[in-house]
């Protein structure tokens, strides 16, 4: 589907608790192709990509390596001779470890195409190897899973970090932005707005997280989860005690809270 001039998307057939109805693969240009996010490895979405736009794919881009964004670049590659472009996969869970860019992507770098430019944009915080791409001349910004429509990402440490997060987040907030184009869900057209209440929501997380820990000193996360969390439904505690450990961290780091044994308590 093509949403603007020279930008099309394609649903990954992959819809569950995160990844929301799908992952989205975007498509720019006509002549000179770049793809990104490939998703996973599922041949029957490789083959809508390809049929869309066939050999005329010359990179295949990836925001990071999580396994739904970025295992079917090798097979898209295999297909149609692509360069792939990243970031190498970081240690632990949770990662594409097969991930093998042919060019390892830096902060302010530019892909130039004869229809658009691409600045390349490093946002560490949802993954330490996270990327944006800023489209020119429309300034649309493709943000993988830094910003998503419809939920906010989990930050999971060790890798996930909610300083440099919130860091990445206004980083972006220094653009010229005239859409988001998420990982998952539909295109942002407020793109401030948004970037905006991400960083107050999370913000008011961490308030929460503070006075829970003043409340009841020397618990555990997953102790402090119920107090932090009394909004969320209980089944997905395991997941918020993930953000919730990142929120910790960043509070250790800014000198209000401390971890002796596993168990939390102010400064």
């Amino acid at each position: 589907m093509e949403l603007a001039p020279g930008i099309r998307r394609v649903v990954v057939p992959n819809p569950g608790l995160m990844t929301g109805p799908g992952t989205n693969t975007w498509i720019l240009g006509s002549h000179d192709v770049a793809v990104i996010d490939p998703g996973p490895a599922i041949d029957a979405h490789i083959d809508t990509i390809v049929d869309a736009v066939g050999v005329k794919i010359r990179w295949i881009l990836v925001t990071h390596t999580h396994p739904d964004h970025s295992p079917g670049a090798a097979l898209l590659a295999k297909r149609t001779g692509a360069a792939v472009w990243g970031r190498v996969a970081p240690g632990g869970q949770h990662q594409d470890a097969t991930f093998r860019p042919d060019r390892i992507l830096e902060d302010g770098e530019v892909l130039s195409a004869e229809e658009f430019e691409l600045d390349v944009i490093h946002t560490p915080g949802h993954a330490s190897n996270h990327l944006c791409f800023r489209q020119a001349p429309l300034n649309w910004l493709f943000t993988g899973d830094h910003i998503i429509n419809g939920s906010t990402v989990v930050i999971d440490p060790p890798d996930g970090s909610m300083t440099e997060y919130l860091h990445s987040l206004r980083k972006l907030k220094s653009l010229e932005i005239a859409a988001i184009a998420p990982g998952h869900g539909e295109v942002i057209d407020q793109p401030y707005e948004a970037i905006d209440w991400i960083i107050e929501h999370r913000l008011a997380r961490e308030a929460k997280v503070a006075e829970a820990v003043a409340a009841h000193p020397n618990l555990a996360s997953h102790g402090l989860v119920p107090h932090v969390y009394d909004d969320v439904d209980e089944r997905l505690f395991d997941i918020a005690e993930r953000s919730l450990l990142a929120h910790l961290e960043k509070l250790e780091l800014d000198r209000r809270v401390v971890c002796e044994e596993d168990r939390w308590r102010p400064l």
